[in-house]
């Protein structure tokens, strides 16, 4: 599972980015990506984890309410 802070998120149409926090790339929010989370929407700033699909582009997915590791 990955950590990591929303960078946007635009709930009418599901799509946004996260920054991960291990190497700082951008992982793909997609419209299904909230599907099975305690989340309706997200802010920016925002700290989740999530699982990461295996495709060409990371999709997240199953995000979950992320901690600072405090």
């Amino acid at each position: 599972m990955s950590q990591g802070v929303v960078k946007t998120y635009d709930d009418a149409t599901g799509i946004g980015v996260i920054v991960r926090d291990d190497d700082r790339t951008e992982v793909l929010l997609t419209p299904g990506s909230l599907d099975g989370s305690l989340f309706r929407f997200l802010r920016q700033g925002q700290r989740v984890r999530f699982d990461l699909s295996d495709d060409e582009q990371p999709v997240a997915s199953n995000l979950r309410f992320g901690s600072d590791g405090y």
